[in-house]
C-alpha cells in the first residue's frame, strides 16, 4: 500500500523557497529598471528544469565560495515568481491574471523548458479563453509561432483562420505570418475562402516580404524581370498550394498579368483546361477544390453546395459544362447568400405561412423534397410573390430538377418567351412556376393538397410523370450578392 502526501509536501518546498537560509543560487530575472534576485536551491532547479541543470552545470559554487548566479533577461520578476512556484511547489497560481500573461507564462516556460507547464498553458487556453484568443488574434498568432513546442496553440490560430478568415483576417496585419504558417493556412482543405481570395492574400504576402517592390512598382506589368525573380524566389514554397485549377476563367485573368511566377507547363495546363474542359488533366495529383462549409451560404436540409452552385449558375447565365473533365477540380459557383424565409418543416406547410413569410420577397429559390424518393424539384422567381390573384411575367424565371442530388441529372428549364406568365399568385397558393409546378389547397390555412407538375409554360420537361405527389419539405430561400 502507497499513501501519497503532495499536499504538505508541496506546502514544505513553498516555505524553503521563502526561506532565506540554505539556499545556494541566484537567479537574476528581468531587466533594467525591472530586475529581482531570486535565491533558489541548485539541486531543485536542476530536476525540474532541463535548461536550468544545464546552465548550472557549468557555473556550480567556485572554491571561493562564491554562490552561482544566473541572469534570466527574457523573463519579467512577476512571471518569474509564478513560474518558481510552480518549480518548487508544483502550483500554478493564474488567479485575477490577464489572459495575456498566460502567453508571457508560456513564453518562460519554454526558455526553461517546463514541458508540463507548456502542455497545460495551451491546452487551458484553447479550452477556456477561445474568446480572447480571436480577440487578441494577433499577438496570440505571434507568440504561437516562436516555438515548436507551440504546436497545439499553432494548430489552433491556423484553425481559427481558416474557419473565420475574414474576421481574423481584419483583426492583424496578416502580412506578418511566417513563411511557415502561411503555407500551415492554405495547404488546408477546410481553409473558407475562394481559391482567387487565397491567391490574393499570397501575392499581398508577397509583396510586403519585399518592401522597395511594394512600395515602388506594385503593378505587375511595370515589374522587371528581376522583380520578377525576387517575387517567384519569395513565393516559391506557397505557390504550390494555391489550387490554380480551381478558378473560373474570369478569376484565371486576374491571375496572367503574375504568368512569370508560375511554372511554364502549370500555366499551359490550366490555359487548356479552360479551353477546353472535356480534355482529362495531365497531372493526376491535382488537388481537389476546398471543403467550403455549406452554413456560409445556405442554412438547408434539402440541398448541398454543388447543387446550389448549379442554380447559382443558372441564375447568372453562367455556362454549366455537364461531365467536364475538369468538374471536379472546379471551385464552386458561390456568389450568392442563401437567406432561409420558409421551411416547411418548421413553419407549416400552408398557404397562410408561405405568404406570411414570403409576399413582397424578390429574388427566391424555392426547393422542393419529393416524398419517398430522392428528387428535388424547384424553381427561380426574381419577381416578388404575392396574395393577389395575378399573375407575374419574367424571362428570367426558370424551373430545374435533380434526382439523386447528382448535378449530371439536372434539368434546367427557361419560362417560355411567348408564355403568358412565369409565376402565378393566389391567396391558397403556395410557390406556383406558371402551372408546370402547382402547390396549392383549398384553404389558406390548410396543409396543400394538390401538388402536381406538368410540362406547360417553360421550355423542358424537369420529370418523367405528371402524376401528384406529396411533398416531404420544401425551403423557400432569398439570394443575396454576398
Amino acid at each position: 500500500m502507497s499513501t501519497q502526501f503532495f499536499s504538505k509536501l508541496s506546502q514544505n518546498y513553498i516555505e524553503l523557497l521563502k526561506d532565506d537560509e540554505y539556499y545556494d543560487i541566484t537567479i537574476e530575472v528581468g531587466e533594467d529598471p525591472n530586475v529581482k534576485i531570486f535565491r533558489a536551491h541548485m539541486n531543485i532547479l536542476c530536476y525540474r528544469s532541463p535548461y536550468l541543470r544545464r546552465i548550472l552545470a557549468s557555473n556550480k559554487k567556485n572554491k571561493d565560495n562564491v554562490l552561482a548566479h544566473v541572469k534570466l533577461p527574457n523573463i519579467s520578476p512577476e512571471i518569474f515568481q509564478i513560474i518558481i512556484e510552480y518549480i518548487y511547489g508544483g502550483i500554478l497560481s493564474l488567479n485575477e491574471r490577464d489572459t495575456s500573461d498566460f502567453l508571457k507564462i508560456l513564453i518562460a516556460a519554454d526558455e526553461l523548458h517546463l514541458q508540463e507547464l507548456i502542455d497545460y498553458l495551451q491546452k487551458y487556453l484553447i479550452d477556456n479563453k477561445s474568446v480572447w484568443i480571436e480577440q487578441h488574434f494577433g499577438f496570440t498568432q505571434k507568440i504561437s509561432s516562436k516555438s515548436n513546442n507551440f504546436l497545439e496553440l499553432q494548430e489552433f490560430c491556423t484553425n481559427l483562420m481558416a474557419q473565420f478568415p475574414e474576421k481574423i483576417f481584419k483583426s492583424f496585419d496578416f502580412t506578418s505570418l511566417s513563411e511557415k504558417s502561411l503555407i500551415s493556412l492554405i495547404k488546408m482543405d477546410d481553409l473558407q475562402m475562394k481559391e482567387i481570395e487565397v491567391w490574393e492574400h499570397v501575392l499581398e504576402w508577397g509583396l510586403a516580404q519585399n518592401h522597395t517592390l511594394n512600395t515602388n512598382n506594385p503593378d505587375p506589368n511595370d515589374w522587371s524581370d528581376d522583380d520578377f525573380k525576387k517575387m517567384k524566389n519569395t513565393l516559391q514554397h506557397c505557390l504550390p498550394s494555391i489550387r490554380l485549377f480551381s478558378l473560373s476563367s474570369e478569376e484565371f485573368l486576374k491571375i496572367r498579368p503574375y504568368k512569370k511566377l508560375l511554372n511554364n507547363q502549370l500555366y499551359e495546363d490550366i490555359i487548356n483546361s479552360h479551353m477546353n474542359p472535356s480534355v482529362g488533366p495531365t497531372d493526376k495529383n491535382i488537388v481537389l477544390p476546398r471543403n467550403i462549409k455549406t452554413e456560409r451560404f445556405i442554412c438547408s436540409k434539402i440541398v448541398d453546395l454543388v447543387l446550389v452552385s448549379a442554380v447559382s449558375k443558372w441564375i447568372d447565365k453562367a455556362v454549366i459544362i455537364i461531365n467536364g473533365k475538369f468538374d471536379h477540380v472546379r471551385e464552386l459557383y458561390l456568389p450568392y447568400k442563401f437567406e432561409l424565409l420558409l421551411r416547411g418543416s418548421r413553419d407549416g406547410f400552408t398557404p397562410k405561412k408561405f405568404h406570411e413569410l414570403c409576399d413582397g420577397k424578390s429574388n427566391t429559390v424555392t426547393f422542393i423534397k419529393i416524398k419517398e424518393i430522392e428528387e428535388i424539384i424547384g424553381g427561380y422567381n426574381p419577381l416578388t410573390w404575392e396574395s393577389s390573384n395575378t399573375k407575374g411575367k419574367s424571362k428570367d424565371s426558370f424551373i430545374f430538377s435533380f434526382k439523386n442530388k447528382n448535378i449530371k441529372d439536372a434539368i434546367f428549364s427557361n419560362i417560355q418567351d411567348t408564355a403568358e406568365y412565369a409565376v402565378c399568385y393566389c391567396r391558397t397558393d403556395g410557390p406556383i412556376f406558371g402551372r408546370d409546378i402547382v402547390i396549392r389547397t383549398s384553404n389558406e390555412s390548410t396543409n396543400y393538397n394538390d401538388v402536381r407538375y406538368k410540362k406547360d409554360y417553360y421550355e423542358k420537361r424537369i420529370r418523367d410523370t405528371d402524376d401528384k405527389f406529396q411533398i416531404e419539405d420544401y425551403e423557400v430561400f432569398k439570394i443575396m450578392k454576398k
